[in-house]
């Protein structure tokens, strides 16, 4: 299924293809603070509709995930993981995305 997402000012667009059935609820210090709902999906699946260089980018910690967001609006759309093979997708940032419809995982990721 292909989902379409975006920050709130839409300066960073994208469209998803993935059934996403399950959530990640994580409690490190940037994911509690930000509040996402992420879901895994290979890179090649997300396919950016904006320039690249609308990306802000934040690491942290170990400096292996790429946490994007917006510098306009600071909403925090995607993140992409080790050498760019995986992408943890907002499913907050799909507007359209029925959050109910998920399962949502805890993960410890403030003791991980």
């Amino acid at each position: 299924m292909l989902h379409y997402g975006s920050c709130h000012c839409g300066r960073i667009a994208f469209e998803v293809e993935g059934e996403f059935r399950q959530a990640i609820d994580c409690n490190c210090s940037l994911c509690r603070r930000r509040g996402g709902l992420l879901a895994f999906v290979p890179r090649e699946k997300l396919k950016l509709k904006t320039p690249v260089e609308n990306l802000s980018t934040y690491t942290f910690n170990k400096h292996v995930i790429r946490h994007h967001f917006c510098s306009t609006c600071g909403t925090a759309p995607f993140g992409e993981g080790p050498e760019g093979q995986m992408t943890a997708i907002n499913l907050r940032c799909l507007p359209d995305f029925d959050l109910e419809s998920v399962e949502i995982v805890k993960y410890d990721g403030r003791n991980h």
